[in-house]
């Protein structure tokens, strides 16, 4: 246990500021040591200057504060869970759950991004307005009519209320969907860009390297 957190103490030290700086100053010292500026005592010349860049560069950035839409995140998770066995225990019918179950899936993908809604407060409020008001609504004003109410067409154009339930889950789905894409329009951005990167770097030749 000591040596893993001696080994992860040693990796957060060579990418923090005060060791780039700390090198950069370094390589500058050996520049000057093929200079022949540095005299018979180059090695102090480099480790000294290794030594001020490391003193003088600012510190990293310590980031202990939790955005609201982190913390709003685990208790949209949590509201999620109990919907869920809300539903669980009231037998709805198996096309019912399934979408739930779907929809359920999508939810959870979005608030484990809780950084990218930090900056997409609208995105937020459907996810939240979903969890917490629109899909119970639609649940609960279905579970309350008896079954073989809710399965019957009042008219022969007119939706049953089981599918007109069916329907607004559909809805919720679309949008949420347009969200989640959203949501993860960043990452797939970020991986376009390195396969353009890889593109240029490895796509001329397997032996350009």
């Amino acid at each position: 246990m000591a040596t893993s957190d001696a080994g992860r103490r040693i990796l957060a030290y060579a990418g923090s500021t005060r060791n780039i700086a700390g090198c950069a100053l370094a390589l500058a010292g050996v520049a000057l040591v093929f200079l022949g500026l540095a005299g018979t005592y180059w090695p102090v010349v480099v480790a000294g200057l290794y030594g001020v860049g490391a003193l003088l560069a600012p510190a990293d950035r310590v980031r202990l504060t939790i955005s609201h839409a982190e913390v709003e995140s685990r208790h949209l998770l949590a509201d999620l869970d109990t919907l869920l066995a809300n539903v669980a225990g009231n037998r709805f019918p198996d096309d019912v759950t399934t979408r739930v179950t779907a929809l359920a899936g999508v939810l959870r993908d979005i608030l484990r991004r809780a950084d990218t809604l930090t900056s997409s407060p609208d995105h937020l409020h459907i996810v939240s307005q979903t969890i917490r008001d629109y899909l119970p609504s639609s649940l609960e004003t279905y579970a309350n009519l008896p079954r073989s109410h809710a399965l019957t067409r009042r008219a022969e154009r007119e939706r049953s209320a089981h599918e007109e339930l069916l329907a607004q889950l559909d809805l919720l789905d679309t949008q949420l969907r347009k969200v989640a894409e959203s949501v993860y329009h960043g990452d797939e951005q970020a991986l376009r860009d390195q396969g353009r990167f890889l593109q240029d770097r490895f796509g001329g030749s397997g032996l350009d390297l």
